[in-house]
């Protein structure tokens, strides 16, 4: 994919079974997930886009924080890991249920890089926490100089996964994957652009494997985060997109955008005449998680106390109205199993990275 960079400065931004267990509430997630935590792999396999996560104990702390807590999101403005950072940072407020106001900052940068750098050099510090996206595994398979592993962080919980949607301008004539498959090969990567948010990024992964499968290619514009690309396409910057609904759901119901195909196991809630490209005879599924990690060497009484806020924030009905209406899926893994969960989409992550090859 040929590249132009929009972004205006620094660019920015699958499921198995494993083992995994939480002290005190070890015995009930064994009995219940089998001496394994069911999850969706990140692309091309057969699960469904509502992934269930069986309920949790959650440990209690006796900490408390001491100050406002940083909430770093590693991308920018306006996409969907920066809207649910916002959304975190607004049910808490909204019920009180935290000692210290939660402070959303955004670091974008090279790739999400600059905000792993971050979380690192905040070693031992507790008031400071990072909203991932997957690219808190690509970043440093892609980039090793920068000296990031997933290691280095102390998992607190994931909170959701979801899916992407393959979307063009409303005033497009393209209306079906056929369509758009035949006005990319007519007009070639120098003339019919995709926008996205960085090479290695969830959605120019997508972008690629719909490449390799349909033996097309793209030029490639790249925006500072998901909304921005979103904005792009309804105002004619851009041919097409690879976003989730969250970052483009408003201009769709605007009446400005079409959304073509999903890159998920089953149709979308939000979207239920949209075929998945599976239905469309190819096996493209790709899954996006957004978790909590906090800085390396965090006492178990910190990572305690953050488990258990967030999972306060997954009860809460305005955090599941907004899961609803983003069509994302509910799927809080705390602790150890959410690290090990990172792990295997990192090994996954690398392989389908090296079958990319060229294309990053």
């Amino acid at each position: 994919m040929d590249n132009i960079d929009m972004s205006g400065g620094d660019p920015v931004e699958p499921r198995k079974k494993r083992s995994g267990f939480v002290w005190l509430a070890g015995l009930c997630l064994l009995l219940l997930s089998g001496l394994g935590v069911s999850y969706s792999t990140g692309f091309g396999t057969g699960v469904s886009n509502e992934p269930k996560t069986p309920e949790l104990s959650i440990a209690t702390s006796d900490w408390r924080p001491r100050k406002p807590i940083e909430l770093v999101v590693m991308a920018g403005e306006g996409g969907g890991a920066d809207r649910l950072a916002r959304m975190v940072q607004s049910v808490i407020e909204t019920h009180r249920l935290s000692h210290q106001p939660i402070v959303v900052v955004n670091k974008g940068g090279e790739s999400g890089g600059e905000a792993m750098r971050y979380l690192k050099s905040k070693a031992g510090d507790p008031h400071v926490l990072l909203m991932t996206l997957n690219s808190v595994y690509t970043t440093p398979l892609r980039q090793p100089e920068l000296g990031l592993r997933l290691e280095d962080f102390t998992p607190v919980a994931r909170l959701t996964e979801g899916s992407f949607v393959l979307w063009v301008n409303a005033e497009s004539d393209i209306h079906t994957v056929g369509d758009y498959v035949a006005a990319v090969r007519a007009d070639g990567p120098e003339k019919w652009k995709m926008g996205g948010t960085g090479r290695g990024q969830e959605d120019s992964i997508a972008t690629a494997l719909m490449e390799q499968a349909y033996g097309i290619e793209h030029g490639y514009v790249t925006y500072a985060s998901g909304g921005k690309v979103a904005e792009g396409l309804v105002n004619g910057e851009i041919d097409a997109t690879v976003n989730p609904p969250s970052e483009q759901m408003a201009h769709y119901m605007a009446g400005k955008s079409r959304p073509l195909a999903a890159f998920a196991a089953n149709r979308i809630s939000a979207l239920p005449d949209v075929p998945t490209f599976r239905e469309l005879g190819y096996d493209l599924v790709y899954f996006m998680q957004r978790s909590v990690v906090a800085a390396p060497g965090i006492p178990p009484e910190v990572q305690a106390y953050y488990q258990g806020l967030l999972h306060r924030v997954s009860l809460t009905e305005d955090w599941q109205e907004h899961l609803k209406r983003t069509s994302l899926a509910h799927t809080f893994l705390p602790g150890r199993p959410l690290m090990t969960y990172l792990f295997d989409e990192r090994e996954r992550h690398r392989e389908l990275l090296a079958a990319m090859g060229a294309a990053f």
